[in-house]
């Protein structure tokens, strides 16, 4: 899966829309994650409204480059799931899966955190109208790259260590 090895954080886009088949695509990839019992606790906000876009770039210091996107998700997680200790595990695994399609597409994108920082997820709340059963984790702007630059190798072999 070449996708692990090229995917970079792209923060910078072109002016020009996505496909709504490709829309589709990334929110299947997220959602074919796996999840802790299967709980599934996700929903996405798909946003690109630019009023919108530019008050969730205001939500947090790192979160400018989603005023400038076509599109942004939100990650959200279902605050009553069967299992809401793994909740925030189980949506890193769904973004990593949308940012690995994004790159497969021949997009770009980048993971804002919002999760677990309490006045970050509620300002993103208010932003989206997002109703109290769901938490916002994740902000993930979304286009066609303005440029691309190579993944650095972070590969640290002193980092593994072998239980024989």
């Amino acid at each position: 899966m070449n996708e692990i090895f090229h995917r970079t954080s792209i923060r910078k886009y072109l002016d020009k829309p996505i496909e709504n088949e490709k829309i589709q695509k990334l929110l299947q990839a997220a959602m074919a994650a796996p999840s802790a019992g299967n709980q599934q606790p996700w929903e996405f906000y798909a946003v690109k409204d630019k009023t919108a876009l530019e008050k969730l770039s205001q939500t947090s210091p790192y979160a400018g480059c989603a005023a400038s996107a076509p599109l942004a998700f939100v990650a959200c997680y279902r605050v009553n799931c069967k299992m809401p200790e793994y909740a925030q595990i189980d949506l890193s695994a769904s973004v990593e899966n949308l940012l690995l399609e994004a790159d497969a597409l021949n997009l770009g994108a980048v993971w804002l955190g919002i999760a677990p920082l309490k006045d970050r997820m509620e300002a993103v709340r208010k932003v989206l109208n997002i109703p109290k059963n769901l938490d916002a984790f994740a902000i993930i702007p979304c286009g066609y790259p303005e440029a691309v630059h190579d993944q650095q190798d972070r590969f640290d072999e002193q980092r593994v260590h072998y239980v024989l």
